[in-house]
């Protein structure tokens, strides 16, 4: 298995990910999440891909993509109260439901703590929909911890 920058040639298969992505969160909370849409357009797939502040990795192997993982670069320069650390936000991370548990994830988000290290970054962080238990339990097997506890109350 390769780890590698996504290019305009894994529009595809990033999009069929999306797509489990989408359909594990309208499953879990259909109040929110529309089924049958896509979360970016082509389009928008193709100018994130090619952005140097929003990289997106692929696990590959045989010429298959098995996965991928969303980063995006955030810092808060000047802020009032927030110090000037430099994160790499993981947007999405997605592997691909014929392959889970096969350490595709694992071996994406080592890749990914990796190219933070390499970037300066001071952390990595990313969001779980409290509804997706399997990834709630991958994020915490692979060592994160909660940073801050979104909550709600539905009217």
């Amino acid at each position: 298995m390769t780890i590698r920058r996504a290019a305009p040639a894994d529009l595809g298969a990033i999009n069929s990910l999306l797509q489990q992505v989408l359909t594990v969160h309208h499953n879990g909370r259909p109040d929110l999440f529309k089924a049958g849409t896509k979360k970016y357009t082509d389009e928008e797939m193709l100018a994130i891909i090619a952005d140097d502040t929003r990289p997106i990795f692929v696990a590959e192997e045989n010429g298959r993509v098995l996965g991928y993982a969303f980063c995006i670069f955030q810092q808060y320069l000047k802020n009032n109260i927030l110090t000037d650390v430099k994160t790499l936000y993981i947007d999405d991370l997605c592997v691909d439901e014929t392959k889970r548990g096969m350490h595709v994830g694992s071996a994406l988000y080592r890749h990914v703590l990796q190219f933070a290290k390499d970037s300066g970054c001071y952390n990595v962080t990313l969001n779980v929909w409290a509804c997706n238990e399997s990834a709630m339990k991958f994020y915490q097997n692979m060592g994160l911890t909660p940073q801050k506890i979104g909550m709600e109350q539905i009217l």
